[in-house]
């Protein structure tokens, strides 16, 4: 089902209908658990839709990349919906974006398949960035993984 969301622009009344909550949207934000008291960060292409159905949903600390401020392990959460650029440039902006998370960070990101299977790309380079794996799903022609910061998975204890 798609929702819209209804808009008015101030300076001439109209009102618009965004779509919000595509399925790529709704899979991200259902994987990484994303709750209203979370501060999220939206970004990558589809970053706007993200932004949107989060407010749709009710969160309100919900920030995107050119309003997020300086990187201070601020955020909870980051969503991520890369569509289109080379899977070497979404890990430059990840590397870039993980220090806009804090140390119990929770990173959920969408990557399109034109560049063919990114499953194990995206599981290795979140793991050289200090992640781990905790759930994935192919969607829309994609892959959508959540992954957690290592320093905040609890160690096994030894018996």
């Amino acid at each position: 089902m798609l929702h819209t969301i209804s808009t008015s622009n101030p300076k001439n009344g109209a009102t618009n209908q965004i779509p919000a909550g595509g399925p790529i949207t709704q899979t991200l934000i259902g994987l990484a658990h994303v709750s209203k008291a979370d501060h999220v960060l939206a970004t990558g292409s589809l970053g706007t839709e993200i932004l949107l159905e989060l407010h749709r949903r009710g969160c309100t600390r919900v920030a995107a990349t050119g309003s997020c401020g300086l990187p201070r392990g601020q955020y909870d959460v980051a969503v991520v919906g890369w569509r289109g650029d080379s899977l070497k440039a979404l890990e430059t902006t990840l590397g870039w974006l993980v220090h806009f998370l804090g140390p119990k960070g929770v990173l959920a990101v969408w990557a399109s398949r034109d560049e063919g299977a990114p499953d194990r790309k995206l599981r290795s380079m979140l793991q050289r960035l200090g992640f781990r794996v905790e759930a994935g799903t192919f969607c829309e022609n994609g892959l959508a993984i959540v992954a957690r910061r290592l320093e905040s998975v609890p160690a096994a204890v030894a018996a």
